[in-house]
């Protein structure tokens, strides 16, 4: 599809839009359009997610067309990339300065290598695609599900477009109003949690390498982090393995229960035999075929993607008028506090405080979002979610106001796919329009 580069100007230009589709499999059934998805990110490959798990949706399937989209700025949509990555270099000297230099000028080598679309993509522009997209499938209103960050992205839609908004399911909630800091302290708080419930788990399991005490597995798991810091463990390629690289394995695979018996197993395996393969393997997951025909897309830019999305998301996230030492002091007083949180994942997610750095301020428009007039929509949260926190979804569905939440008292991120009973309330609301009063709950493993 082609669509406007700037809604407000359409004059500037346009850019394209991939949009991929599974027609419904049981035609002799009323169909019911078509159901759009978003798989979360920002910076997933939408048609790339569909494509790799379709049977993941077959019951949906059945009577909507199944509908996936690469957001402007994603995959096959005019991908953005910051020429590699979005490292500073291990040569910049320490002082704030200097590193605050440094993110200025990887701002703008993103801005160098990711085209004319990069100051126009964003929630809100997407959400406007999603529209359009809506209109070439021809349906009066929009069904839709969402995950993780596409919560944000349905909300906004329905902030932007209620008369057209129709069933909607958001699952893994986001947060809608959150400053930057107070979203990393949360995260951190819900990751956190997370490793409390694996290490608890692990405890009653025969031969966890931390043994049967969670209070001490805690401990050992941040002298674990410390150690890998201060003496970074080789692999069989070469390459180092540090407590942050551990620390990041660990939080991804956080995201599901089913892999916390590869956590268990890996964690013992750098404990016992110094060997960090399968814990790194956890943080790196091998990748399905890429066959992007003549489309290339830059091997960073999902990570350029979600740090441009997030950043134009957020009023708050650009400090560049600050001194380097008012920035500097404003990370120290901070320190304590996240640490407190979350030793383990406290001290890199403070860091995301500086990641928007030497970029515009994003728009407000998402923080006013307040009871947008949508109809009644469905919001799930997991309490172990280790991404999107439980307290997101409570205080998205105070404002939307017109939500009903269903409270999964299960571990991982999202629901929909970890439990039947929630999958049973999004099936019931989507192919049959009931939706209960109030909120519902899913026990843990069912």
């Amino acid at each position: 599809m082609t669509v406007p580069l700037d809604y407000a100007d359409p004059a500037k230009g346009t850019t394209r839009v991939a949009v991929a589709r599974i027609p419904a499999t049981a035609p002799g059934r009323r169909p019911l359009g078509s159901l759009l998805l978003n798989f979360g990110g920002p910076g997933n490959r939408g048609i790339a997610s569909l494509a790799a798990d379709p049977k993941a949706f077959a019951e949906l399937g059945e009577r909507y067309d199944l509908v996936a989209f690469d957001p402007r700025g994603v995959g096959l949509s005019s991908p953005v990339s910051c020429g590699g990555n979005q490292q500073t270099g291990d040569d910049v000297p320490e002082d704030a300065a200097s590193q605050l230099a440094a993110l200025r000028a990887v701002a703008q080598r993103c801005a160098l290598h990711s085209g004319p679309v990069l100051p126009y993509i964003g929630t809100v522009n997407v959400s406007r695609d999603m529209d359009r997209i809506r209109q070439a499938l021809g349906d009066r209103k929009l069904n839709y599900l969402g995950f993780s960050y596409g919560t944000r992205l349905g909300a906004v839609y329905a902030a932007q477009f209620p008369k057209t908004t129709g069933r909607m399911v958001l699952d893994g909630v986001d947060t809608l109003s959150e400053p930057l800091a107070e979203q990393a302290l949360v995260s951190a708080r819900g990751q956190q949690r997370a490793l409390d419930n694996f290490l608890t788990w692990c405890a009653h399991q025969n031969g966890c390498v931390y043994g049967t005490n969670t209070r001490t597995a805690r401990e050992k798991i941040e002298e674990l982090v410390e150690r890998l810091d201060a003496r970074p463990l080789t692999g069989t390629d070469g390459t180092h393995f540090t407590g942050q690289d551990a620390v990041g394995a660990i939080g991804a695979a956080l995201y599901s229960k089913t892999l916390w018996p590869d956590l268990a197993e890996a964690l013992a395996r750098v404990e016992r035999d110094r060997d960090p393969a399968a814990l790194k393997e956890l943080g790196n997951p091998p990748e399905g075929e890429t066959d992007d025909g003549p489309a290339k897309i830059p091997e960073d830019n999902g990570e350029a993607a979600l740090t441009a999305v997030n950043c134009a998301d957020d009023p708050d996230r650009s400090n560049d008028e600050a001194t380097p030492h008012a920035i500097a002091q404003e990370i120290h007083d901070l320190e304590a506090e996240f640490r407190r949180t979350s030793p383990v994942f406290g001290p890199g997610q403070l860091m995301t405080v500086l990641s928007c750095y030497g970029r515009p301020a994003g728009t407000d428009f998402i923080r006013r979002i307040d009871r947008p007039g949508a109809p009644r929509m469905l919001l799930v949260g997991t309490r172990g979610d280790p991404a999107t926190p439980y307290e997101w979804t409570e205080e998205t569905a105070r404002r939307l106001g017109s939500a009903v939440v269903i409270d999964y008292k299960g571990e991982g991120h999202t629901g929909y796919t970890a439990s039947a009973c929630v999958r049973g309330y999004v099936h019931d609301f989507l192919t049959g329009g009931r939706l209960p009063a109030g909120t519902r709950s899913c026990p843990a493993g069912e």
